[in-house]
């Protein structure tokens, strides 16, 4: 490595220490917080708060009756629908393609790595804590496993927020930056409070979801800032290239 690569690797690591810091820092309380969640739902401590907000949302004279007119209902069984896996996988392998046609193969690959680990390790949590689906009001989709984290919430965040962040990293302007961004974080909450309106999840399932997907994305963005590059790759060739003479 040359006096000028080891200087310009120097000066970019000088430059994101501080928000490396900042994101370690909130990785750390983010897991504080989904290890004391995950504590009281396993004790059973917050089952009164999460029936109370499931039958806040049904009609008390028949609570197969959701609140709200019935084109909301139509509304949230499509939006829930964003954070099925069909969906996911779909979204995932197209820009996963994209990224690869764009020459970007370094963050096309760990774009796909990081979503598909995150699918894992929300299975995972799952079957570790084992929580059944809530039935204080019927539901409203059909579902068959477990509760807890909820994987739409988990999911969603995780493709979403983990795509939106790689993603943004190839975006030259600022403002498509911050749209891409906040497009990931919209969707990952719509889907979650979709799951809560249809009576098939406790709200501390999604909160839990939206905790560790958020967790997961912000590790793997630390991650790609720190070694992976986001520039097509004939570009990182051509400036090697440069460096050298």
């Amino acid at each position: 490595m040359s006096d000028v690569q080891r200087r310009r690797v120097w000066a970019r690591l000088n430059a994101y220490e501080p928000l490396a810091l900042i994101t370690v820092a909130s990785i750390a309380g983010g897991l504080f917080l989904l290890q004391r969640l995950t504590s009281e739902v396993i004790e059973g401590e917050t089952l009164r708060f999460d029936e109370s907000i499931l039958l806040a949302l049904r009609h008390q004279g028949d609570l197969s009756m959701p609140i709200g007119p019935a084109w909301l209902t139509h509304a949230v069984g499509d939006i829930t629908s964003l954070g099925g896996i069909t969906v996911l996988s779909l979204m995932t392998v197209l820009i996963t393609v994209y990224l690869l046609l764009d020459r970007r193969w370094p963050i096309a690959i760990f774009v796909f790595s990081s979503v598909l680990s995150g699918w894992l390790a929300s299975t995972l949590l799952k079957i570790l804590v084992a929580r059944p689906r809530p039935d204080v009001v019927p539901h409203l989709v059909e579902v068959s496993d477990l509760s807890f984290p909820s994987g739409h919430a988990m999911v969603s965040a995780v493709t979403y927020l983990t795509l939106g962040a790689l993603l943004a990293r190839t975006q030259r302007y600022p403002s498509t930056r911050i749209f891409v961004m906040g497009a990931g974080v919209f969707l990952a909450v719509i889907i979650g409070l979709s799951r809560i309106y249809l009576g098939v999840h406790y709200p501390t399932d999604v909160f839990a979801g939206w905790c560790a997907g958020a967790l997961w994305a912000l590790g793997c963005w630390l991650i790609s800032k720190q070694f992976i590059s986001s520039r097509p790759v004939d570009d990182s060739v051509e400036t090697a290239a440069g460096d050298s003479k």
